[in-house]
């Protein structure tokens, strides 16, 4: 088969590490990629927001599959336009992948289907919506409506952090995506990251992970699009992982099937492990980043009939391996992140960590330049242990991160501290 993955971040390098594994890929072509994705398969320097250049580009190559990383083309209907085209593709639809593109229309999929999520208002006016944060005090979360890179959630510890989080967005702080607000209860629980492979009817559960949002160890700081993951999450047990299938990704598939917008693809459920049960915090409509780059590792099974078994209806009968590993990603970040980082900055001694045993390194913002490696972005590396244990493949994480020459680089230093704390009882 040929295959097209669109996507340049480090869940399409963990995917097209994944992919051009398979004995199905005869070739493996990333749209754009970038200096990581080059080692799986043939990057191409193509505007993937340029739908009838990837349509065209498909037909002159005969690819068979396209796969799409990102969620920025999912909201803008590339799927429709390649399926339209004939061409098979693994991805939501125009009107499903409003699941991520719209905050408000998650939550009321939620209140019409009774999925339980946290209690909210959305609001189009800063006046509204400040008055609704007086009537219910803080902690309270504010929530740009559309895509915002991972930066449009405001946990708002004050009604004054809560007010500056509403003046921002309706100032245009976040672009379009602030054009609207979801105003959310602040609910207390664990997070964890839920993943399932839906076809229009059916859904597989992936493993678990967990994720760190904050930009500071002991989850401080500014919310980011992910410091560093591990999977598996401890607290998805597995009568956790049944609720969660049946409390929520379930009612979600058959609501979207009922609506008239089935949606095949990959389904990621942010999570609240609530005393009450699980409860959604968000959707996003395509593999988590840097989830991914721990999924992928521990998937012993060939991921490319799986995704094809969802563009093709017949997941009811699929079933995946997953080793009994851990696997743990630290993020290594530019300088500034996530506010302004800075590039540009030469990476070295990459290649010692390929001579470090269960040690894998996933690009992310990175780009050649003279023959360089230099940081091309806020989130720039994934360095991935794997071990027995959530703590023995941290240990080999950052014993690959410190291996890594770049001054101008940061991480978190306790990705995984719960999972941690967990096994040493």
């Amino acid at each position: 088969m040929k295959i097209l993955l669109i996507g340049s971040g480090g869940r399409e390098h963990a995917l097209a590490w994944a992919i051009s594994a398979s004995p199905l890929c005869d070739k493996l072509f990333i749209a754009p990629g970038n200096p990581g994705t080059a080692q799986c398969g043939e990057n191409i320097a193509m505007d993937v927001a340029d739908h009838a250049a990837v349509v065209a580009f498909c037909k002159l190559q005969g690819v068979d599959l396209v796969v799409v990383g990102p969620e920025g083309p999912l909201v803008a209907g590339i799927a429709d336009d390649l399926r339209q085209a004939g061409i098979k593709v693994f991805g939501p639809s125009k009107a499903a992948a409003q699941l991520e593109g719209s905050k408000a229309f998650t939550k009321e999929l939620c209140a019409e289907f009774a999925i339980p999520t946290a209690g909210f208002g959305r609001f189009s006016d800063a006046a509204a919506a400040k008055a609704y944060v007086a009537s219910q005090g803080a902690p309270i979360v504010i929530k740009a409506d559309g895509l915002a890179a991972g930066k449009g959630v405001v946990m708002a510890e004050t009604l004054d952090e809560a007010n500056e989080a509403i003046e921002m967005m309706f100032a245009g702080g976040l672009g379009s995506a602030g054009a609207e607000v979801v105003i959310e209860e602040w609910m207390v629980g664990e997070e964890a990251s839920f993943f399932a492979l839906c076809d229009g009817t059916h859904a597989l559960a992936l493993a678990s992970a967990q994720d760190h949002k904050r930009v500071g160890d002991g989850d401080t700081g500014p919310n980011t699009g992910g410091m560093g993951a591990y999977s598996p999450a401890p607290v998805m047990t597995p009568a956790m992982e049944e609720r969660v299938m049946a409390e929520i990704v379930r009612p979600t598939l058959a609501g979207m099937a009922q609506r008239g917008t089935p949606f095949q693809g990959v389904l990621f459920a942010g999570l609240m492990i609530t005393p009450q049960g699980p409860k959604l915090i968000e959707y996003n409509v395509r593999f988590g980043d840097p989830e991914c780059e721990v999924l992928m590792p521990r998937l012993k099974s060939d991921i490319l009939p799986a995704l094809i078994a969802a563009c093709d209806g017949v997941l009811g009968d699929f079933d995946l391996r997953w080793s009994d590993q851990a696997a743990l990603t630290v993020v290594l970040a530019a300088t500034g992140y996530p506010a302004k980082p800075e590039t540009g900055s030469v990476i070295r001694g990459l290649e010692k960590t390929e001579a470090l045993e269960n040690v894998l390194v996933f690009h992310a913002g990175t780009k050649l330049k003279n023959g360089d490696l230099v940081a091309n972005g806020g989130r720039v590396l994934n360095v991935v242990g794997l071990g027995r244990t959530v703590a023995e493949a941290q240990a080999r994480a950052y014993r690959a991160v410190d291996a890594i020459d770049w001054p101008e680089g940061f991480c978190r230093r306790d990705i995984g501290w719960q999972a941690v704390k967990r096994e040493q009882g």
